[in-house]
C-alpha cells in the first residue's frame, strides 16, 4: 500500500477488506492522496470483472464502515473502482500474480541516480521485485516501491 504521514492504510485495509469481500469482491488496494481535495480511493476487483453496480454498492458499504470508524482525521472524497488495465500493485503477491507482464515502477528514492523503470516483471524473489529493464535485471524492495502499474500491451506490440 502506499504510505501516508495521516492515514493508516494498514488499518483501513483491516476495516475494509471484510466489508468489500461481502459484496462480492476483492479488496485490490487502497491509496490516499493528500492535497487541497483529498482523495481515498479505493480498487476493488472480481473474478468476472467489475462493474458499475459493483462500485456502487462498494462504495455505500464501504462509506458506512468509514462513517462508524471514522479512522481519517480530515474530509476527503470517497471513489471506488476497478484497478483497470494498468492497475496499481500494492503487494508481493499482486506482483507474483502478474510474473510476465510489463510494469511501469517509480521508487521513493533514486536508484543508480533514477527513480523510474520501465520493464517486464521476473517475478518476485526474497521479498523483492525483480524487474527486466532491456539486459538488466533488477531487484527492488516492496517498500523502496513508491508505485508500481501494469503497462497494458495489445497484441503485437
Amino acid at each position: 500500500m502506499v504510505p501516508s504521514r495521516t492515514v493508516d492504510q494498514n488499518r483501513l485495509f483491516g476495516l475494509l477488506e471484510p466489508a468489500v469481500r461481502a459484496m462480492g469482491c476483492e479488496l485490490w488496494g487502497i491509496e490516499f492522496a493528500r492535497g487541497r481535495r483529498p482523495v481515498l480511493r479505493i480498487y476493488i476487483d472480481k473474478e468476472t470483472g467489475v462493474r458499475l453496480e459493483d462500485c456502487e454498492r462498494v462504495s455505500r458499504q464501504v462509506s458506512a464502515v468509514l462513517d462508524v470508524e471514522d479512522p481519517i482525521p480530515t474530509e476527503y472524497i470517497l471513489e471506488v473502482s476497478s484497478p483497470g488495465l494498468d492497475r496499481p500493485l500494492f503487494t508481493l503477491e499482486q506482483y507474483a500474480r502478474f510474473a510476465g507482464a510489463w510494469v511501469a515502477i517509480r521508487l521513493g528514492r533514486a536508484f543508480e541516480g533514477r527513480r523510474n523503470f520501465r520493464g517486464l516483471l521476473v517475478g518476485v524473489e526474497d521479498g523483492c521485485v525483480v524487474v527486466r529493464c532491456e539486459e538488466e535485471e533488477y531487484l527492488f524492495p516492496v517498500e523502496a516501491i513508491e508505485r508500481g502499474n501494469l503497462i497494458p500491451r495489445f497484441d503485437g506490440e
